[in-house]
């Protein structure tokens, strides 16, 4: 199991890329719905790939935010949003492309929020909370800046619901005693199935339905 642990920085440091390089195609996607101009995709598209991230790492106070300390993270998110400058065109879809690629990044984002956590020392619940943020909040910001409804918020979606999902999972397997690294990409496949389930096959939490209020 040693060994195993030694290996959970390399895997956060797979997942920031995975996650920034597909939420970056996400963020330009939405630039090219709104027909920007490539100043405008790269902006959109890194502002998506390392938002959540930005946040997390400024919450836990780190040395340095990951992508400060890796511009290769920028110039990856600036590439993919010309890849899609010069190729969104050829897809029949885009907004379909948009929720599947999103999905694919959350999966990537949250659990790699909940290693940094892990790494960074602290408890179970900010662990958990670490990786809502980071798998969330660069798309929320996409969507917003968008003018989009994010998907954070629409009904009767698995969205928090799947990041907060995989981030529980992965801190009581901990409780429990698996190995971190083993807990971590437990967490990413919890994440996706929740969310991929929820889109292929509706699958969803109650959502609350206002009564009216008695007469007395």
């Amino acid at each position: 199991m040693g060994g195993l642990a030694a290996n959970l920085p390399a895997l956060v440091w797979l997942l920031d890329y995975g996650s920034v390089l597909v939420f970056a195609l996400t963020g330009a996607l939405v630039a090219s719905r709104l027909q920007l101009d490539p100043v405008g995709f790269i902006f959109m598209a890194v502002m998506t790939a390392v938002g959540g991230g930005t946040l997390r790492d400024l919450v836990l106070g780190r040395d340095a935010v990951f992508w400060v300390d890796r511009p290769s993270l920028v110039l990856l998110a600036a590439g993919a949003a010309m890849l899609v400058f010069w190729g969104a065109h050829l897809l029949h879809s885009r907004a379909r492309w948009i929720r599947w690629l999103d999905a694919l990044a959350l999966a990537a984002a949250v659990p790699a929020g909940v290693g940094v956590a892990l790494e960074s020392g602290v408890s179970p619940v900010v662990v958990v909370i670490m990786g809502v943020f980071t798998g969330t909040f660069g798309g929320l910001m996409r969507d917003v800046v968008g003018n989009e409804l994010p998907m954070v918020l629409k009904q009767g979606e698995l969205y928090v619901t799947a990041a907060f999902g995989g981030a529980v999972v992965a801190a009581v397997l901990i409780a429990l005693g698996l190995d971190q690294t083993l807990a971590v990409g437990a967490c990413g496949v919890v994440t996706l199935m929740l969310r991929l389930g929820s889109m292929a096959f509706g699958w969803q939490l109650p959502v609350y339905r206002p009564r009216a209020p008695r007469d007395r």
